[in-house]
C-alpha cells in the first residue's frame, strides 16, 4: 500500500513538472519610472489568470529602453518597453522589428510632462534668454533630448550655435542648476515633486508645447515571437491591462508596488502617481498609434530620422484582443 501511495505521489509529482515545463516562458525588459502594470505583475502574480498558466516571465532589469531594443534584436528579450525613437532608431539602424501592443505613459496638457527648470531668480525669462547658456538634458538621443532640441529650434535658438547642452540626467539635474554648473535643466517625477516642494526652482518650458498628447513609453514585443507565439503574447498583453485596470480603481496598488521596485518613500509616491501631476494612462492600454505617428513625422522632417516610418508597420491589431 505504501509502495503504491508512493508511486502515486512520484506520478502525480513528475506530472506536475511536466505541466510547469509545458508553460512558455516569455521573456520581458523593464526598467523605471512609468512601468506600474509590469510592477505590479512582478510582485503581486497571483492577481493575473493567465500568468503561470498560459505563460510565465523572467524578467530582466534594463537602465533604459536603448539597450533593451539592442537586447531585443540579440534576441535576448522577447518585450520590452520601448519609446517611439528607441524604436525608431532599432528598426532603421538594425533592422529591428517589432509590435507595439501596449502604452504604459504619455504626456498631455492636463497632466505632468517633462520641463525644463532654472533658478527662481535667474534673469532668464524666454528661451531668448538662453543664449549663451548651459542646458541640461538627461541622455543625448532620447526622446525627451530630441523634443527638448524642437523646442529650442521653435522659439528661435539654434542648439548647436547658441547654447551648449551637456548631460545631467534627471535625479541630478536639481543640484546642477542649484550650484550654477547648468543654466537649465530638465525635471521629471519624482524629482520635480522633490524640488518644488525644496523651492527656489521654476519652471522655464515644458516638452508638452513642442506637441500634445505625446507617448512617452509603450510595450514592444518581437514581431518573429509574436507571430510564431501569438496566443503567449495576447495573454500578457491581458495581463498588462488587467493591471492599468486594477490601479486606475485602486492607486494605493501602484505606490505599494513602485515603493517596492523603486525603494521610494510610499508618502512621496501617493502625492502624484496616478495623479494629474503624474504622466497620463490609457486606462486598456491602447497605443496612442495618431501621436507616434506624430513623433516621427516631426522626427524625420528636423533630420533626427534618417527615413520616414509609418507606425503600422509596428502594430498587429489582434495581439490585443481577449484570449479564449
Amino acid at each position: 500500500m505504501k509502495k503504491r501511495a508512493a508511486l502515486l505521489f512520484a506520478l502525480i509529482a513528475c506530472q506536475g513538472l511536466a505541466q510547469a515545463q509545458d508553460v512558455p516562458t516569455l521573456r520581458v525588459g523593464w526598467t523605471i519610472p512609468g512601468e506600474e502594470a509590469k510592477y505590479l505583475m512582478a510582485k503581486r502574480p497571483e492577481l493575473f489568470p493567465n500568468l503561470g498558466k498560459a505563460y510565465q516571465i523572467q524578467w530582466t532589469q534594463f537602465q533604459g529602453t536603448s539597450p533593451m531594443v539592442q537586447a531585443m534584436r540579440a534576441k535576448v528579450l522577447d518585450c520590452a518597453t520601448m519609446a517611439p525613437m528607441s524604436l525608431a532608431n532599432g528598426a532603421i539602424e538594425s533592422g529591428l522589428k517589432a509590435y507595439i501592443v501596449a502604452q504604459h505613459v504619455h504626456s498631455d496638457a492636463g497632466h505632468f510632462s517633462v520641463y525644463w527648470a532654472v533658478k527662481e531668480d535667474s534673469p532668464i525669462k524666454t528661451a531668448a534668454d538662453l543664449k549663451g547658456k548651459v542646458i541640461g538634458t538627461n541622455a543625448y538621443g532620447a526622446g525627451v533630448y530630441f523634443d527638448m532640441l524642437l523646442w529650442l529650434r521653435q522659439n528661435g535658438i539654434d542648439p548647436d550655435k547658441d547654447v551648449k547642452i551637456v548631460e545631467t540626467g534627471f535625479p541630478p539635474a536639481a543640484d546642477a542648476i542649484r550650484s550654477g554648473r547648468i543654466d537649465a535643466g530638465p525635471m521629471a517625477q519624482p524629482f520635480a515633486l522633490l524640488n518644488e516642494e525644496k523651492g527656489g526652482l521654476r519652471k522655464l518650458f515644458s516638452l508638452s508645447e513642442v506637441a500634445s498628447p505625446s507617448v512617452q513609453i509603450f510595450e514592444g514585443c518581437s514581431q518573429e515571437y509574436s507571430d510564431a507565439h501569438p496566443d503567449v503574447v495576447r495573454a500578457y498583453v491581458q495581463d498588462l491591462k488587467h493591471a492599468m485596470s486594477m490601479m486606475n480603481k485602486d492607486p494605493s496598488l501602484a505606490v505599494e508596488v513602485a515603493s517596492q521596485v523603486t525603494r521610494a518613500p510610499r508618502e512621496l509616491l501617493s502625492k502624484y502617481l496616478f495623479t494629474d501631476k503624474d504622466f497620463a494612462r490609457v486606462p486598456d492600454m491602447q497605443p496612442d498609434l495618431d501621436s507616434i505617428q506624430k513623433t516621427y513625422d516631426r522626427y524625420h522632417e528636423a533630420g533626427f530620422l534618417k527615413q520616414a516610418l509609418n507606425v503600422r508597420d509596428f502594430y498587429r491589431a489582434d495581439l490585443r484582443e481577449d484570449t479564449p
